[in-house]
């Protein structure tokens, strides 16, 4: 047996290679990849453009310590504060890295501005990553257990409630920040309303906090925008983004604008690895290739040519709770625990996920082909029905 610790219930099953949005495993069967390594294969598996430029950069330079100016970093940092109109970005290499220097950023904010025991709002049923700070973030009690004592400092509240919001506004003078995602991922698909967004926003700005969003897995035009939050016309004062950025290299950024710009000085924070040549390429050739190939409108159209296809196909079966989602965001809640799914499509030539017990969750690459989007449909309605009994 591997000297692995035992953090993943993995498939038994280990791939060799892939190309486009199929992966091969070692005994040459091919698989349909709806996952895309849970939103991080933006392009897909082994794409042409991606792999000529990171052999030619790993060829040059791999890595260069922070200590020094790296160009291929200044470049990319240039370009998401094109796409976002944010003003500075710090890069790590993960999202948890991502939201861990975001919650740092808005401690370091409240203590500016004299707040001894700043406070952040966070929701229920968020997921923001497994470090301790992050880990006490999120909404997850079955991922808290057995790691207590959790970091102080959050307040919890019910997502896509605005009330909610306002009432700790009310009693609460500690309240620094609120940090949320637009779209709950591991939560199970959940969407944020627009008005919700905006909302946030009018009472943020009102009261001089910071909003955060983590857009770690709904970013880089996966709901058919650069990011999530840009379909209700806001601009936060903080981003965190991993996933999808650079197609499979490890690389997260915290993006920050308006009043938590320029709060980190050198020594506030930092990364060994954040942003190196490699990387910052991988990234700058991933949101080259999904502006020159239409990609974020291919997610919004494919998307929703797939959840009306599900519908279709699932109309009046029994056990159907939801079908939900934006762009290639899907979610399926059903109406109990569906886990066993995961395997059985694996059976069947696919790969999904199952988030929030009940949740088939689906993110497939971006450029994701219309005829794949009709094999993933074929193969999932007829596992769905046939787990449910219709």
């Amino acid at each position: 047996m591997p000297h692995l610790m035992n953090t993943y219930a993995r498939q038994p099953i280990a791939f060799t290679h892939g190309q486009g949005s199929w992966v091969f495993d070692q005994q040459g069967r091919r698989y349909l990849d709806a996952l895309a390594g849970i939103a991080v294969n933006t392009l897909g598996h082994a794409h042409p453009v991606l792999v000529k430029a990171l052999s030619d950069q790993a060829a040059r330079l791999i890595h260069v310590s922070n200590l020094y100016r790296i160009p291929e970093q200044e470049l990319l940092s240039d370009r998401l504060a094109e796409i976002s109109g944010m003003d500075e970005v710090f890069f790590c290499n993960s999202g948890c890295e991502a939201n861990e220097a975001a919650i740092k950023l808005a401690r370091l904010y409240g203590h500016q501005r004299g707040i001894e025991q700043p406070a952040i709002i966070v929701m229920e049923k968020a997921f923001h990553g497994r470090t301790l700070a992050t880990l006490s973030a999120t909404g997850n009690r079955k991922a808290q257990a057995g790691f207590e004592p959790l970091v102080a400092g959050f307040v919890r509240v019910p997502f896509d409630d605005l009330s909610a919001v306002e009432a700790v506004a009310q009693n609460n003078p500690n309240v620094v920040a609120v940090l949320m995602e637009p779209i709950q991922g591991e939560g199970g698909i959940n969407i944020a309303h627009d008005e919700y967004l905006q909302g946030l926003r009018r009472i943020c700005s009102a009261r001089g906090w910071l909003l955060m969003v983590d857009e770690v897995q709904c970013g880089f035009a996966r709901t058919g925008k650069w990011f999530a939050h840009q379909h209700a016309g806001i601009v936060p004062d903080v981003m965190a983004l991993a996933k999808g950025l650079a197609s499979g290299l490890p690389i997260g950024a915290c993006l920050a604008a308006g009043p938590a710009a320029s709060v980190f000085k050198p020594g506030s924070h930092g990364s060994t690895f954040g942003g190196n040549p490699l990387a910052c390429v991988a990234a700058l050739t991933t949101l080259a290739v999904i502006e020159q190939d239409a990609l974020l409108t291919h997610a919004l159209v494919l998307g929703e040519t797939i959840r009306a296809g599900l519908r279709t196909r699932l109309s009046g079966v029994a056990g159907i709770v939801d079908i939900r989602g934006d762009g290639l965001m899907i979610g399926i809640e059903l109406d109990r625990p569906c886990g066993e799914l995961v395997e059985r499509a694996v059976q069947a030539g696919l790969l999904i996920n199952v988030t929030a017990d009940k949740v088939v969750r689906l993110l497939p690459a971006l450029n994701f082909a219309d005829a794949e989007a009709e094999e993933l449909l074929v193969i999932l309605t007829q596992l769905i029905r046939e787990f449910l009994g219709a």
